[in-house]
C-alpha cells in the first residue's frame, strides 16, 4: 500500500496551473486556477469557469508550459476539457464517486493564492443536491480551498480521483462528482437553453441570457 506522501506526490505531478493569460511570462491579465491530467497524451479536466476563453495556458508540475485548446464546456455542471500537445503525462486514476461515504478522508491538489501543488485534507461531509446550484449532486467536504484551487482533484485515501473542486460553500469545499466528469468527458455537455430562470408565482422569470444559446436564437430576453 502506497503511503500518504507519495500518493499526494503523484496528485501533485497530476495537477497543473491553467491560466486564460496569452503570455503568462509578463504576468499580466492572468486568471484562471487548475486542471487534472486526465490521460497521459494532453488531455485536461478543469472547471468551466476557469477555461471561460477558447484557449488557454497550462502549466505542468515541472515547470513545462504548453498552449491549450477548450475541446468542450458545460457550464451547468462547471466543467471542460482542454487539450495540450503533449504525451507520457503522469495522469490520475479516476474513482467512483457513487461509492463516497460521508465521513470519508479526502485529499484536495490545488495551486491557491499563487502556491502550486497544495495539499490539503479533509473528510467528506455530505453528497447530494445544494440549495441555488440546480438538481445535481454535489460533494462537499471540509477540506480547506481557496482561489486558484477551482479544478483541481479531490481524492479518496488511496489517490484515485473522486471529484473535481469547484467552489467553496458556507466554508466547505464543492467539487463535482468524477462519475459525473467521466459522463461530460464521454458524452459532452448536455443541451442547454443557455437562459437563468427563477421561478415566479405566475410561471418562470427570465434572469439571464447566454449569448451564444438557443434561447438568444429565438429572441427571448431578460
Amino acid at each position: 500500500m502506497r503511503g500518504f506522501g507519495e500518493i499526494a506526490e503523484h496528485l501533485r505531478r497530476s495537477t497543473v496551473q491553467v491560466s486564460s493569460d496569452p503570455n503568462p511570462l509578463l504576468g499580466r491579465g492572468t486568471s484562471g486556477g487548475s486542471g487534472i491530467v486526465w490521460n497521459s497524451e494532453g488531455l485536461i479536466l478543469t472547471n468551466a469557469h476557469v477555461a471561460q476563453a477558447g484557449e488557454a495556458q497550462v502549466e505542468l508540475w515541472d515547470g513545462r508550459r504548453f498552449a491549450a485548446r477548450v475541446v468542450e464546456r458545460d457550464s451547468r455542471r462547471d466543467l471542460a476539457s482542454l487539450r495540450i500537445q503533449a504525451s507520457g503525462l503522469q495522469a490520475v486514476t479516476p474513482g467512483d464517486s457513487s461509492a463516497l461515504r460521508a465521513g470519508e478522508l479526502v485529499i484536495a491538489v490545488g495551486n491557491p493564492l499563487g502556491f502550486a501543488g497544495a495539499v490539503s485534507t479533509g473528510v467528506i461531509h455530505s453528497i447530494g443536491p445544494l440549495p441555488g446550484m440546480a438538481r445535481q449532486k454535489w460533494i462537499r467536504a471540509d477540506v480547506r480551498l481557496a482561489p486558484g484551487n477551482s479544478g483541481g482533484p479531490l481524492a479518496n485515501a488511496q489517490g484515485h480521483v473522486i471529484g473535481i473542486n469547484t467552489a467553496i460553500v458556507n466554508g466547505m469545499g464543492v467539487a463535482v462528482p468524477s462519475n459525473a466528469a467521466a459522463a461530460f468527458l464521454l458524452q459532452g455537455a448536455r443541451p442547454s437553453l443557455g437562459v437563468t430562470l427563477r421561478p415566479v408565482p405566475i410561471g418562470l422569470l427570465i434572469l439571464e441570457i447566454d449569448a451564444d444559446g438557443a434561447a438568444a436564437a429565438a429572441a427571448l430576453r431578460p
